[in-house]
């Protein structure tokens, strides 16, 4: 049970030494995110506003084909005028000649419209083309200024994430759970000594009958204030010492 208690123990020895490398970092991770995350908004609108553009843009030129071909036919119809034999035949004509410049008239109105939406999207586009880019700027500060750090203490890093993994393979599943658990829920530290009769996590008193079963290292006991798993002086010296 002892080598169990030192287990844990040197695993959040392990995870501090990893933690205080990560506060290194500071806030520049989750800098970095955000504003992935905010060129990914503006990327996504200037997507759409593109795509809009082209599906306007090729709306029009399917319009203009289709006036040219109105247009043609209504020169046909037009022609046809003169060669009439009866009211019907006119009627007929004039009727197709009407639908046709009611539907030319409908179709350039709506190339002005899409016209006036493409310059609109233009503009659109254009104005978050400096704010992307400003975006993509400080970002590439931001990961310059992490890959140094992170370059500056990498090979340290990697020496307590091997050391970490080690340890980890030396520690029953249902134990490292349990340790994890309790290192998310209190800030990253799942293991506290006791120190003069009090938990060095929480500094609340520590039972006598608890403390005396506590250096007996024969079972893992916990905090009954905060929860984390409570170790021996003897544990402690005995990790330290190795």
């Amino acid at each position: 049970m002892i080598t169990k208690l030192q287990n844990l123990y040197e695993l959040q020895l392990l995870d501090d030494q990893l933690d205080e490398l990560a506060e290194l970092r500071g806030d520049l991770p989750a800098a970095v995110n955000e504003l992935k995350e905010q060129m990914q908004v503006i990327k996504n609108q200037m997507d759409s506003k593109i795509e809009e553009k082209e599906n306007s843009l090729a709306l029009r030129e399917k319009n203009e084909e289709e006036v040219e071909l109105l247009e043609n036919n209504l020169k046909k119809f037009k022609a046809q005028l003169y060669q009439v034999r009866n009211n019907k035949e006119y009627d007929a004509l004039t009727k197709e000649i009407d639908h046709s410049e009611d539907k030319i008239k409908t179709l350039e109105n709506d190339n002005v419209a899409l016209e006036e939406l493409v310059e609109k999207l233009k503009i659109e586009i254009e104005e978050l083309t400096p704010e992307l880019e400003e975006f993509q700027l400080q970002l590439d500060e931001k990961e310059e200024e992490l890959k140094t750090i992170v370059k500056a203490n990498e090979r340290e890093e990697s020496k307590f994430q091997v050391d970490r993994d080690k340890i980890v393979e030396k520690i029953k599943r249902n134990d490292y759970n349990t340790y994890m658990r309790i290192r998310k829920a209190r800030h990253g530290k799942a293991v506290a000594t006791v120190e003069r009769a009090a938990c060095a996590g929480c500094h609340n008193v520590v039972p006598p009958q608890r403390q005396i079963e506590i250096r007996q290292n024969k079972r893992i006991y916990t905090c009954e204030f905060c929860g984390r798993i409570l170790i021996s002086k003897e544990v402690s010296d005995n990790v330290k010492g190795s």
